[in-house]
């Protein structure tokens, strides 16, 4: 089995080494670049699974490197910094990180991070729905693709992983908690902000109005739900 390859950038030489070496330890090959531009030519020469980023770098910054990132690709990225402000968690998001790690971290919650980011970025496919039509969108489960007006949509797994479970329970309010740990993993719960961002993207590709949403609704204090049928 191919042993998954992971992509750490940051320009602290012990937090490269730290983050290296317990990957390393746990089954995980390991590239690494000490800058943002190092880093887009690594990701450029070599077939990565994962994507470690630290923020705060010369050069090209984290953000900068993610956003580049997304223009091709939508390998999952975890973003690495020491600054925990609600506005870069969601910056990050809104860019298409899939996960924000706070420095300093602990070695077992970046493995986990790291697992459940793998874990729903490359999961099984299983028996697939049939398709779902709702006026001009259309999911087409079983090859996992999105179109808007016969337009496909470019979503990143963890957006189109949202949008299905959402679509999944067409007339339900399914509350935080449950998306976040239907989506995310069960290890997530409480981070609200994720939704936030990962359902702005959603409606801005989506939606004939992000504004006024018409597909993806907001249940205040509660979570979402999707309409199918208008």
């Amino acid at each position: 089995m191919k042993r998954p390859q992971v992509l750490v950038v940051d320009d602290e030489a012990e937090t490269v080494k730290y983050v290296s070496a317990n990957l390393r330890a746990r089954g995980y090959d390991v590239l690494t670049a000490e800058d943002g531009r190092t880093a887009l030519k690594v990701f450029g020469e070599s077939v990565v699974d994962l994507i470690v980023l630290d923020i705060m770098m010369p050069g090209p910054d984290g953000f900068e490197v993610c956003r580049a990132i997304r223009r091709s690709s939508d390998v999952p990225v975890i973003m690495l910094s020491a600054r925990g402000q609600e506005r870069d968690i969601v910056r990050a998001l809104d860019l298409g990180a899939d996960d924000y790690l706070t420095k300093p971290f602990g070695v077992e919650e970046m493995l986990a991070r790291v697992r459940a980011t793998l874990r729903r970025t490359t999961r099984t496919k299983l028996t697939p729905r049939p398709p779902l039509v709702a006026e001009d969108l259309e999911i087409d489960f079983a090859a996992r693709q999105v179109t808007v007006r016969g337009r496909g949509v470019q979503l990143t797994p963890t957006e189109y992983n949202l949008l299905a479970h959402l679509a999944s329970n067409a007339g339900r309010v399914l509350s935080h908690r449950v998306l976040l740990q239907a989506v995310w993993g069960p290890e997530y719960g409480s981070e609200t902000e994720y939704l936030w961002a990962y359902i702005r993207r959603l409606r801005r590709k989506i939606e004939p109005d992000p504004s006024q949403p018409t597909y993806i609704l907001t249940q205040p204090g509660i979570g979402y739900s999707f309409v199918s049928q208008r």
